[in-house]
């Protein structure tokens, strides 16, 4: 039997896939609201599922009303965080999601992940303005995520051509584009992928999502099936889609240093990085303390997000019984104050919960006191790390995860081989703090 090649053809299997192994439903584009940007039946499905006191006051106050007032706030806040923290209306709050639980055994919070729908779309028509479609739209409970453009090189087009029509044929002043309303765009052919978090028109830019291949670029073969496959087989599972919605997506804000004005950004991690953060999770959750890694980043590839990413998830680590944590705190500890201080915002705005990050910017007393106090992620820079080498041997029975990041020259010279003696419990004689005001 001949596989059918065409852009009809690479939707059929990634729905096929999706719907039957990873449990998705297939939707419609005839129950999608172009203007509230959702699927009400699906919605509804699950709130009154979910929730069913919620579900019966939203009914007596009006269900238009509160699908008003989710795309309201789906506008002001991005789906990343409606998805985590759900929907006030007046006294109600409403989740739009439920995350998986760290273990099975708590068996309703397991029932309430698994009442999510997650479900695919094909040919979604989403304009207000035309009968244009996409060909692929990923919808949690009735709420879309993820866009899709397919090509495939047999029909003459690849990739390329799937960028250049979110660039020249998807108008982002059309409510399912606009900033935050979804969490990442993927160009997609049999080969390769790309992602971009917000469509800007000919502006719009677009990065690789692929796995890379004998230390360049694109994705190696695959003996069982198409070379991006990993898209639809690891990525968009239920579990690994959960995992990015719970610990990797973000909306940041960043200051433009000539205009001064504050600039939000949407942050979707790219494959290297989710492999990478994966890794280091699973063997350290396996093989416990007392690991060392290398970590290998080329420029531009989001060496600070993977830094940030992975000191959240160290916190949260529990052993195989997942009753117990591994570390109790993570140090993350950088060369360069400037850089120290790029690094503490980062962290800081990933933080889900308040008073998790700690930044020390006055010395090896403040950095000593946080570790007694068990913060849970710790900034500094490897000129005050050592000077608390004696303190930390006395810090019986804790546990620390020590991120460094040696990206920069600096780091060989004298400051490196004292952060040396320090984890390897050597002793050596130091000379002045570094004491210098850090940048504000």
């Amino acid at each position: 039997m001949s596989s059918d090649t065409s852009e009809k053809g690479l939707e059929t299997i990634i729905e096929k896939y999706l719907v039957e192994q990873s449990l998705y439903r297939a939707s419609y584009s005839t129950d999608y609201d172009r203007d509230l940007c959702l699927n009400k039946r699906l919605l509804f499905e699950f709130i009154k599922e979910t929730q069913t006191e919620a579900y019966d006051t939203i009914v007596k106050r009006g269900e238009d009303k509160f699908l008003k007032r989710i795309a309201e706030q789906v506008r002001q806040r991005g789906i990343i965080d409606v998805l985590r923290t759900g929907v006030k209306d007046l006294d109600l709050t409403v989740f739009l999601y439920f995350k998986k639980p760290a273990s099975n055994l708590n068996q309703k919070a397991t029932a309430l992940f698994n009442a999510n729908i997650f479900s695919v779309t094909r040919q979604l028509h989403y304009s207000l303005k035309n009968n244009n479609s996409l060909d692929m739209v990923i919808l949690i409970n009735g709420l879309p995520v993820i866009t899709f453009e397919l090509k495939n090189p047999w029909t003459g087009q690849n990739v390329k051509n799937a960028i250049k029509q979110y660039q020249v044929d998807r108008d982002p002043k059309e409510p399912l584009f606009y900033f935050g309303r979804c969490m990442v765009h993927f160009a997609v052919d049999p080969d390769l992928v790309y992602m971009a978090t917000q469509l800007s028109g000919f502006n719009t830019f677009f990065l690789p999502f692929n796995k890379g291949f004998e230390n360049g670029a694109g994705n190696p073969l695959n003996p069982i099936g198409l070379k991006a496959d990993y898209l639809w087989t690891e990525i968009l599972t239920k579990t690994g889609l959960s995992n990015i919605i719970e610990n990797y997506a973000q909306i940041t804000e960043e200051m433009d240093e000539d205009s001064g004005k504050i600039k939000k950004k949407l942050i979707f991690p790219r494959y290297h990085q989710l492999r990478v953060v994966g890794n280091v999770l699973a063997h350290a959750k396996q093989n416990g303390i007392g690991q060392k890694y290398l970590i290998q980043h080329s420029a531009g590839s989001g060496k600070s997000n993977s830094i940030t990413w992975l000191s959240h998830q160290l916190v949260g680590l529990h052993d195989n019984t997942n009753t117990n944590s591994i570390f109790d705190s993570v140090i993350v500890v950088t060369d360069r104050r400037v850089l120290d201080k790029q690094i503490r915002d980062n962290i800081k705005q990933f933080a889900q919960v308040k008073g998790v990050v700690e930044a020390i910017t006055e010395g090896s007393r403040q950095l000593k006191t946080a570790l007694e106090d068990g913060k849970k992620i710790i900034i500094t820079t490897v000129q005050k790390f050592p000077f608390i080498m004696d303190e930390i041997g006395e810090l019986q029975g804790k546990r620390f995860a020590i991120i460094i990041d040696e990206a920069h020259s600096s780091q060989s010279g004298e400051t490196a081989s004292k952060m040396n003696w320090v984890l390897s419990e050597k002793e050596v004689p130091y000379g002045e703090e570094d004491t210098s005001p850090d940048p504000c």
